[in-house]
């Protein structure tokens, strides 16, 4: 299976978690994982498998992560399997009941990512999945890596 997961990290701990599903992945065939900077839309096509990571900033992936979705052409990712992914804080450590609220309203970055990937054609294969850090800059909560391994393990499994 040929897999290419692309990320945006601003603190580091979304790359983490890129490069343990991407080492998921790996043990069932070719992977890459790769910041967004380093990939063209033309690499997202002829995958198996393309997963697609941010950090959550202000409800949403980052720009970098957009402005690649932008470039998707309508259909392009047609029958294609695809899952998303992003970077949060936990609902539950937020002290503010508003705050609270207005996230829960506004979302992650993951079920952004993941209705951007559908619209382009995409196949997706698991909800939105988040990986939660502990502050702003992190790091990531204990046993995030391993469960990061364990989603990309399951991603790569048949369809």
């Amino acid at each position: 299976m040929k897999s290419l997961v692309v990320y945006d990290s601003v603190f580091g701990n979304t790359e983490k978690i890129a490069l343990a599903i991407g080492e998921a992945l790996a043990a069932g065939g070719e992977a890459l994982a790769l910041p967004v900077g380093q990939v063209t839309p033309d690499m997202l096509q002829g995958q198996d498998l393309l997963v697609v990571g941010s950090p959550t900033r202000g409800f949403r992936p980052t720009e970098d992560i957009s402005k690649l979705l932008n470039t998707i052409g309508k259909n392009r990712l047609a029958g294609q399997r695809v899952a998303a992914f992003d970077t949060r804080f936990a609902l539950e450590s937020i002290d503010s009941s508003t705050v609270r609220f207005i996230v829960k309203t506004g979302g992650y970055a993951a079920s952004t990512i993941a209705k951007e990937l559908k619209k382009k054609g995409g196949e997706l294969i698991a909800a939105p999945e988040g990986f939660l850090v502990t502050g702003e800059q992190g790091p990531l909560k204990e046993g995030e890596l391993e469960r990061a391994k364990e989603w990309g393990r399951g991603l790569g499994q048949p369809g």
